[in-house]
């Protein structure tokens, strides 16, 4: 007799077997959202040594209010709200600057809106030469991105690597839809700059 695959766990079955006393299933939630957890705090903090540290901050805020979460978002997105939330007291601690405040404005704020942020590495499959080019493409940008201010790195990487929508990036931000696009903007904008810098560097 065929046995039908197990639907997955619901976030509010999760939720219902942590608060139950289930071990395993705090482990699961911690599974199911550790990607996006590492990527806040890898792109918020710059100081390796404290990271850890800063990840089992954040899963002891989700364990001990978990019972307090009332499924108005995916539990992911509650869970990376508490991880922005606590890298943001961090870097407030620390008094070091989150996004920088002396760049200007995007050109056109809502045409940057409409059209939505690009992806930053093409394509589809190429043939070897071009894939290792590719490569060295990715890791020259992925250079640029970690000299972004760390409101930018982790928008991009929000956006672009955990796939996320303007409007669970602002439940996890906290900030306007609209300005988590131009914000997307602004750090596509310093990219370009500094990749044509580079270049530029290398042409000499």
């Amino acid at each position: 007799m065929s046995h039908l695959p197990t639907p997955p766990v619901t976030d509010q079955q999760l939720v219902a077997q942590v608060l139950g006393g289930h071990t395993a299933a705090f482990g699961q939630l911690v599974r199911r959202t550790e990607g996006l957890v590492t990527q806040l705090v890898f792109k918020m903090i710059r100081h390796p040594a404290d990271r850890p540290d800063l990840a089992q901050e954040v899963y002891l805020k989700v364990f001990k209010n978990l019972a307090g979460f009332k499924f108005q978002a995916k539990l992911s997105t509650w869970v990376g709200q508490i991880a922005y939330n606590t890298c943001l007291h961090y870097l407030e601690k620390k008094q070091l600057v989150l996004a920088d405040p002396a760049e200007p404005a995007p050109d056109d704020p809502a045409e940057a809106g409409r059209r939505g942020p690009p992806p930053l590495v093409a394509g589809p499959a190429y043939d070897p030469e071009t894939a290792l080019f590719d490569q060295d493409l990715a890791g020259i940008l992925g250079a640029a991105i970690e000299q972004l201010p760390p409101l930018y790195r982790t928008l991009v990487a929000l956006y672009h690597q955990q796939e996320l929508s303007y409007e669970e990036i602002g439940q996890i931000t906290s900030l306007p839809e609209g300005t988590v696009k131009n914000y997307l903007f602004r750090a596509r904008k310093l990219l370009k700059q500094r990749l044509l810098a580079t270049y530029h560097r290398d042409d000499l």
